[in-house]
């Protein structure tokens, strides 16, 4: 199974750095709306408690969480182009445990997505922020989670998706407003009080609280935040649940064959 989850893994890799094209669609994408949106709401953004904090910096946290979000859902779409051009036939045929195909695929989507966003984390500097070593640490848990959490949706909406159009469309009306209604645009202080709930109850919003909260409060003090220990528990909990439900997902799929 190890030899299967590696194989996977390593042919997602191989994959994506040898088309250029979509190795800096990945990571200018994200620097695009981090530098456009940052400039254009800079002057007009003063959130309550927040306070000298500029909208560049508020929306830093969020531009590392769309990073794993794309590249989570663009890697899992080759599990669509896979079964279209019958090598996932053939690997469900294969003696090879079925958990190797998701955990090859997911951890090969993560690792993508979280080399892009060490990329985007060398600008730390340059916005005054100094979370210290440990802060870096725990800013990269925080990583792991969400890129988990967002490759496991992904590879689950994908198995259940017959063409990459139909992919683009679920991403468009469901997984988009996921990373929009987290709190990466907007604070959830200044949302009407409907959209408040909506925002909380998204287990997106507890992934972001794990990115951005250590970049400002000591370990210490995030160990004994209860909104910390809070986000960590339910964004733990979404990512297993998805990883759970893309193993069933796969099971059942070859049982029916």
């Amino acid at each position: 199974m190890l030899l299967g989850i590696k194989s996977m893994a390593k042919r997602e890799l191989v994959r994506f750095f040898r088309q250029g094209h979509r190795v800096i669609g990945s990571i200018a994408q994200p620097i695009i709306f981090w530098l456009f949106l940052g400039s254009g709401f800079a002057a007009s953004f003063q959130a309550p408690g927040l306070e000298g904090i500029s909208y560049t910096e508020y929306f830093f946290p969020g531009i590392l969480l769309m990073v794993v979000l794309f590249s989570g859902i663009f890697s899992t779409i080759t599990v669509i182009e896979d079964r279209n051009q019958g090598l996932l036939q053939g690997i469900l045929v294969a003696p090879v445990h079925r958990m190797a195909i998701v955990f090859g695929k997911v951890i090969g989507a993560m690792v993508i997505g979280l080399l892009q966003a060490f990329l985007l984390m060398l600008t730390i500097p340059f916005l005054g922020i100094d979370p210290g070593i440990s802060g870096v640490l725990m800013l990269i848990l925080g990583l792991v989670i969400a890129a988990l959490g967002f490759t496991a949706l992904g590879f689950l909406i994908a198995w259940n998706m017959e063409s990459t159009s139909g992919f683009h469309a679920i991403m468009s009306v469901f997984l988009l407003p996921l990373w929009m209604l987290s709190g990466a645009m907007f604070p959830m202080a200044q949302a009407p009080a409907w959209l408040e709930w909506v925002m909380f109850l998204n287990p997106v919003s507890h992934a972001l609280l794990l990115i951005r909260m250590p970049l400002y409060h000591p370990v210490t003090e995030l160990l004994s935040s209860s909104q910390y220990i809070q986000a960590f528990i339910v964004a733990i909990l979404w990512a297993i649940g998805c990883l759970l439900i893309a193993l069933y997902r796969v099971n059942r799929t070859q049982q029916s064959a």
